[in-house]
């Protein structure tokens, strides 16, 4: 994940475009765009959470053993 944004950039950048896009005012060439880009952003969430997850989850396994 070095090269990718944090996750809290990450989300920032997805509010961002989410807004944009909810605002209706883009036209539709924009709008792909700005889906493609939320896509990948959520992706990135994504891998943020499950990563922490993992984590959690070695930690407890490692407090119960």
């Amino acid at each position: 994940m070095s090269d990718e944004p944090t996750y809290e950039k990450a989300r920032e950048q997805l509010t961002e475009v989410v807004r944009e896009l909810e605002s209706g005012n883009v036209p539709l060439s924009r709008s792909l765009e700005l889906w493609e880009r939320g896509e990948k952003l959520a992706a990135v969430c994504q891998r943020w959470l499950d990563g922490a997850k993992a984590k959690i989850a070695e930690a407890e396994k490692l407090r119960t053993d």
